[in-house]
């Protein structure tokens, strides 16, 4: 949990907010999401808004596909509200971390048998959701909330939210450009192989700390598919599929994303989701301090 600043909404539609989900400095953070509750105490939820400087119309419409998919491992969306110039949604609260505040927990890179896990889970969902057509458009370490259970996709379309006019300045300036293809960084469409350059940059990130870590950086276990996953050639770059295959060899397909027992995280990630769970759940709404 991070404190609210004096420019962040005291109240999003009905929600009262507590805390900010991303710290200050914070790179690539294609949302501003907020931990929040309901006035009457009832719900506790994650609220996530546009970024400054996004289009908040085009950021409404990708929420409401989110709201629609039923694909697993990926973050959801339970409740739209807002106006067309402050849209917002927002989703059940669950302990949550997003990856950087991840490896920040953990002291830096995680071992690679994690990377392994958390990359295959994510590989699993956007598989899934290729199948039937959907594109995710929005993958970035800080797209990442890892939770007890594994890794959720948020961030849904973020990339497609900020385009404008194809000027990749505009999406740079929210994205993590490490997390661009070169073909979208052009200013070309969001695609399928678009989302497994993404994916090659968390689990770069993941695994070293840096979206673009130089290859020496990379464990030699995962360098291939890393260097694989962000060819510049999009025909060049694997299929989820392929990826999981990769990282999980065995892996029964549809046994990952969406998981609802527990994975094996450190130490430390442990302690920081159980502190966040009960700051939360001590934390007063204002009209309720005294």
């Amino acid at each position: 949990m991070e404190r609210l600043r004096s420019d962040d909404p005291a109240r999003i539609g009905d929600f009262v907010t507590l805390a900010r989900v991303d710290a200050d400095g914070s790179r690539g953070v294609p949302d501003r999401r907020y931990l929040a509750r309901s006035a009457d105490g009832g719900r506790t939820v994650l609220v996530c808004l546009p970024p400054p400087g996004g289009d908040p119309v085009r950021w409404a419409a990708e929420a409401q596909q989110a709201a629609r998919l039923t694909q697993p491992g990926f973050w959801p969306v339970g409740q739209l509200g807002g106006t067309p110039a402050f849209p917002w949604y927002a989703a059940p609260y669950r302990p949550a971390l997003p990856l950087p505040a991840v490896l920040a927990a953990h002291g830096g890179p995680l071992p690679e048998a994690l990377v392994r896990t958390l990359g295959g889970t994510l590989a699993e969902a956007l598989a899934s959701a290729h199948v039937v057509g959907v594109v995710h458009g929005g993958v970035c370490p800080a797209g990442v909330l890892v939770t007890a259970c594994g890794p959720l996709l948020g961030c849904f379309g973020a990339t497609r939210a900020q385009a404008s006019a194809g000027a990749s300045t505009a999406q740079g300036a929210v994205l993590d450009s490490g997390c661009l293809a070169p073909e979208v960084a052009a200013g070309g469409p969001v695609d399928r192989a678009g989302d497994v350059y993404a994916l090659g940059a968390v689990l770069a990130y993941a695994a070293t700390g840096h979206t673009v870590p130089e290859q020496q950086e990379i464990p030699a276990g995962l360098r291939d598919l890393v260097t694989a996953c962000r060819s510049r050639d999009p025909h060049g770059r694997p299929e989820p599929a392929g990826v999981l295959a990769e990282l999980l060899p065995g892996a029964a397909y549809g046994s990952l994303a969406g998981a609802t027992e527990p994975v094996s995280l450190p130490g430390r990630v442990v302690a920081a989701l159980s502190r966040q769970s009960a700051q939360l759940l001590a934390a007063a709404l204002p009209t309720q301090e005294r």
